[in-house]
């Protein structure tokens, strides 16, 4: 998991550099009927297969895995996965789902005008996708970054996008990753810094529910702490969501309920376990794909559609 931190960062010092559908909460099946669920996907459960196979065809895949709600991780130069904005759009709608989320990451530089043309850039091609969050999954607000000015430094560059985002129509808010709960100013863990650093109008927080956890903290007792900030939920588990039978996904989900603010959250896989032969077999089956073009992460992830959508507390 730490590839993807490192990922995120290098990502973010490069550009800084120069370079869904229905309330997922509130209007999904309920247990024990046959109405679809809208779970969400995070695409970057399926990077490497992105790369080996192309956007289009790992999108075809996730259409038949039953996810409805699309969260992207692949935005550059105006582009989503190399597509422009509405073909990629037109990609996910044709297939029957909805692209609502968008992670992407610029850090500050030394020329704000080229930071701020950067997200105006973004958030254009975003709207066009139809997007209803751009969410930043990182900051280096970790070890010797942690400060209390740089914490207020990077709470006003999300306030900045924040406004440039909600004149489009779009939320912008922040992911979390462990370190936010780890570093702490004072004792108070930097997460809870960023929430009263920001502004309550633009800025919102996703959730990663197993961040929180690894970061030392319950995020049901987030969840309850901030009831209006966070407003959009990342599930994750160890691999494939439940696998690890350490993450509380009905005390989280029934606190989201309670909430009433949460009404989009996407499942995010970063690490894989290799499926038995009898289960590669039942989904690839499922998928119409050969047993051999079943990677790792495409099962896993059709694994965790199928443990949310038995789970009687996901409604």
């Amino acid at each position: 998991m730490n590839n993807r931190r490192e990922f995120l960062k290098t990502a973010a010092l490069a550009v800084a550099g120069g370079l869904v559908l229905p309330n997922l909460l509130s209007s999904c099946g309920t247990a024990g009927t046959n109405v679809k669920k809208h779970i969400g996907l995070q695409l970057y459960s399926l990077r490497d297969d992105i790369n080996n196979i192309g956007i289009r065809k790992v999108l075809e895949i996730v259409a038949k895995t039953g996810y409805v709600n699309l969260e992207t991780a692949g935005y550059g130069n105006g582009k989503i996965y190399g597509l422009d904005p509405a073909e990629f759009k037109k990609a996910v709608d044709d297939l029957g789902m909805k692209v609502t989320s968008a992670h992407l990451s610029r850090g500050i530089s030394e020329d704000h005008d080229a930071d701020m043309a950067w997200w105006n850039e973004a958030v254009s091609a975003h709207q066009a996708a139809g997007m209803k969050y751009m969410i930043m999954p990182w900051s280096p607000l970790s070890g010797e970054d942690a400060t209390l000015d740089n914490v207020k430094r990077y709470g006003e560059y999300f306030n900045q996008i924040g406004l440039i985002t909600a004149a489009a129509g779009i939320k912008f808010g922040y992911h979390n990753h462990n370190f936010e709960f780890e570093n702490k100013i004072d004792g108070v863990p930097v997460y809870d810094l960023l929430v009263e650093n920001t502004s309550p109008d633009h800025v919102l927080f996703q959730n990663d529910v197993y961040w929180t956890q690894r970061g030392g903290y319950n995020p049901v007792d987030y969840l309850k702490k901030y009831p209006k900030r966070i407003q959009v939920l990342h599930i994750k588990d160890e691999t494939a969501i439940g696998a690890s039978k350490t993450m509380d996904f009905k005390a989280i989900f029934d606190q989201a309920y309670a909430n009433g603010v949460v009404k989009d959250w996407y499942v995010e896989v970063e690490r894989y376990d290799t499926p038995s032969a009898e289960e590669a077999k039942k989904i690839a089956g499922k998928l119409k794909l050969d047993v051999s073009a079943l990677t790792d992460s495409i099962a896993d992830v059709q694994k965790s559609y199928d443990f949310l959508a038995a789970a009687e507390y996901v409604k």
